[in-house]
């Protein structure tokens, strides 16, 4: 639903990638349809429905440019106002204020070596910056470790308030608060609910559940 947030989980290699990949059009859907306010996604124009959709993958990908720069990919004309804006609901602004060169601080391969969760969070900064009416966070957290997880994960959860939120995850913890979760299994929605539909019904949710809390 409009403003809620959806989690999308199962197993390694049972479709959720490819939704990821469906929504934001890098390829369409040979059966069935997929719709935004009842429009199907294809009678939109690429960049019009990009403007609308915040991706944030697994990887970034980072420019060998100045921070600001790669914060701005997508949005050039941004001012730094606006910049400032998003790296601050990323939780990013206080890191890069404390840089000797703050916004013009140089990264990528000549210059200065981003952590994960700072290159996960440049990458939620410029999704922010777009302002767009979709969020889509595809493992988004999944190559942290568990500390700075929870970190993104409440940067993660002050961007998504008020907006329609796709989060696509093998690790549960992730998804907890989501409004609803689909479980895939091979392709197909086999179970849907809230965190707590789903640990009552005790089937591919559950199993996963208490497989991962008792860290296998």
């Amino acid at each position: 639903g409009k403003g809620e947030t959806l989690g999308i989980v199962g197993p390694p290699g049972t479709g959720k990638s490819t939704i990821a990949h469906l929504i934001p059009r890098f390829y369409d859907v040979t059966a069935g349809a997929i719709t935004i306010d009842g429009q199907d996604i294809r009678d939109i124009t690429l960049d019009s429905l990009r403007t609308h959709v915040g991706l944030v993958q697994q990887d970034t990908f980072l420019f060998t440019t100045e921070i600001s720069n790669n914060v701005a990919y997508g949005e050039p004309w941004a001012d730094s106002a606006r910049i400032v804006r998003a790296t601050d609901s990323a939780q990013l602004h206080d890191y890069i204020a404390g840089l000797p060169d703050n916004y013009e601080t140089m990264v990528g391969e000549r210059g200065l070596k981003l952590s994960g969760g700072e290159k996960q969070r440049v990458a939620i900064a410029r999704a922010i910056l777009k302002h767009p009416r979709i969020m889509l966070f595809d493992e988004a957290t999944s190559a942290l470790d568990t500390r700075i997880e929870h970190e993104i994960q409440a940067a993660l959860a002050r961007v998504s308030r008020g907006r329609t939120t796709l989060v696509i995850a093998h690790r549960l913890s992730t998804v907890v608060d989501a409004d609803e979760i689909n479980v895939l299994d091979r392709g197909r929605i086999v179970e849907r609910g809230t965190h707590g539909d789903l640990i009552a019904l005790n089937g591919i949710y559950a199993t996963m559940w208490y497989r991962q809390q008792n860290g296998e």
